[in-house]
């Protein structure tokens, strides 16, 4: 019997550099990649079409993207052991093959079900897209391509993650919500020919799913998704004050227990945590849910704010966020020669610190702002996401052995999808409990007696006393006015609240970064 690691162990196929197959198989990696966070992206963006459409209501839709989201958990971690069984290729055209069924079929359910389901089947399909792509680039590609293919897939990473907004709000105004997920549809078969053609085909293996650590599978799948359910339904049902989330979190917790004891223990473990006690892995784990947790913290603050105070609508707000995604294009081959030549710690230290100033920069927030003013503070926030992201990956890519790459994949995919989740509904909360505050503590020095206050009723009776002559109906509008504007201005220290607890992340990620020791020579 074998191990995956055992069977990962054997030389892989690198492709030479002077073929068109490498460049190709990257072509085919990086779009299932950009897909898989598309997949989420696009989806949160687009929740009130996909619910109108579905005619569901708030609290039952809220369950499209945590199902979704729940598929790539499960799939991404066991995205290695059945790679390792089946071949990389082969798993990653079935991938192909069920995420584009379902990405056709899912506009054509009957019912809100019948969409939950294809959205699992969905995630399932795309959880198996980033492990792999990490699996192919070490593995496969020429040692001197590797750095170069770990910059576009940090660059590919962030760009899909900004560009989701964008594409819903025009979807909503040309098209119809059903094309958040028939999109899919045109880009899987160029991946699936991709795929076909440029990734090489895995040496036979007589490892049969007998020899399946069942037990330590069930308990990550099952373990991970609970957890995550809990994570993404937290704060709409009030976390330890609901049953459901309590239930998630605890079975989740006491399920991931077994699961690291299993696998501390189990002869074959289908993933080998004991990679975590290498140097350094831990950290840049730990780094990378950090990094995450920045990044959808922000990706939250932004469109929440121009939507909430400034009415924006999707398209709108998609026009701050293409700001983050366009400058990777112009510094990705100039990232990857600098990672080849300069220590990627002091390039993801600086990385790092950018984020840091532009989350601060951010904080000057007043709710006079719109898509302008976000640009100086997103556009230093893009730069420094570039480098330290990037910088990161290739620590990661450094620090593990071509047979650990299948392992590496799926604890980098748990990293990621744990931080973003964690990330997002800690701001959610946050933002929500500060506003609750900051609207107490304004509303308390609103003195009706005051000078100011009358002075600003009046204005609002003025403004409003023109389309009505009913005296008491203009003063209690003005007094609606009065209060929206109270709620305007929490709302608005909230964010900037949040902006705060951002960069106060970034600060303890560069406290990581400090603790990272030098690398051994790599290949790459």
């Amino acid at each position: 019997m074998a191990s995956p690691a055992s069977i990962a162990s054997a030389a892989p196929t690198r492709l030479r550099a002077d073929t068109l197959r490498p460049y190709i198989g990257i072509l085919g990696v990086l779009l299932g990649a950009m897909m898989s966070t598309l997949g989420s992206r696009v989806t949160t963006f687009g929740l009130t079409d996909l619910r109108g459409g579905l005619h569901a209501g708030f609290d039952e839709g809220a369950w499209i993207t945590t199902s979704f989201g729940v598929g790539q958990m499960m799939s991404g971690v066991a995205s290695p052991y059945m790679a390792a069984v089946f071949g990389v290729r082969r798993f990653l055209l079935l991938g192909i093959v069920l995420f584009f069924t379902t990405s056709l079929l899912a506009p054509l359910s009957p019912n809100l079900n019948a969409f939950l389901a294809a959205q699992f089947l969905g995630g399932l399909g795309s959880g198996t897209f980033i492990p792999l792509t990490i699996s192919f680039i070490v593995r496969s590609l020429p040692p001197r391509l590797v750095i170069y293919g770990v910059a576009v897939y940090a660059m590919n990473s962030e760009m899909s993650q900004n560009i989701g907004a964008s594409l819903e709000g025009w979807f909503s105004d040309h098209l119809s919500w059903a094309w958040i997920d028939w999109q899919y549809c045109f880009a899987l078969p160029l991946m699936f020919g991709c795929i076909f053609y440029g990734v090489p085909r895995d040496p036979p293996t007589s490892m049969r799913l007998r020899d399946l650590d069942w037990p330590g599978l069930i308990y990550a799948g099952l373990g991970f998704a609970l957890l995550y359910a809990g994570l993404d339904q937290g704060n709409r049902l009030d976390w330890t004050n609901n049953g459901l989330v309590n239930g998630f979190l605890i079975s989740g917790a006491l399920l991931t227990m077994f699961f690291v004891v299993r696998e501390l223990i189990a002869a074959r473990p289908f993933i080998n945590i004991r990679l975590m006690a290498r140097e350094n892995l831990l950290l840049l784990m730990a780094l990378l849910a950090g990094y995450r947790f920045i990044i959808l913290s922000t990706a939250y603050i932004i469109p929440n704010y121009l939507q909430t105070v400034q009415n924006f609508r999707e398209l709108q707000v998609g026009a701050v966020l293409l700001w983050i995604a366009l400058p990777q294009f112009a510094i990705v081959l100039l990232l990857g020669a600098l990672l080849k030549r300069a220590d990627a710690r002091l390039v993801l230290a600086f990385g790092t610190a950018l984020i840091g100033v532009a989350c601060l920069m951010a904080t000057n927030l007043t709710s006079e702002w719109a898509t302008d003013d976000f640009l100086p503070s997103q556009i230093l926030q893009a730069i420094g996401q570039s480098f330290a992201l990037t910088a990161l990956i290739v620590l990661i890519v450094r620090s593990i052995n071509p047979a650990d790459a299948l392992t590496i994949g799926s604890l980098m995919q748990m990293s990621r999808l744990f931080g973003g989740e964690i990330g997002t509904a800690f701001m959610q909360t946050f933002v929500r409990i500060r506003e609750q505050i900051h609207s107490n503590l304004v509303g308390a020095h609103v003195d009706g007696l005051a000078a100011l206050t009358i002075e600003r009723l009046a204005a609002y009776r003025a403004a409003v006393g023109a389309r009505t002559a009913d005296l008491e109906e203009t003063a209690a509008r003005a007094t609606k006015l009065l209060a929206a504007n109270v709620a305007q201005q929490a709302s608005v220290l909230a964010y900037i609240d949040g902006f705060l607890a951002a960069a106060a992340g970034a600060f303890a990620c560069l406290i990581l970064v400090a603790l990272l020791r030098r690398q051994p020579p790599s290949p790459f």
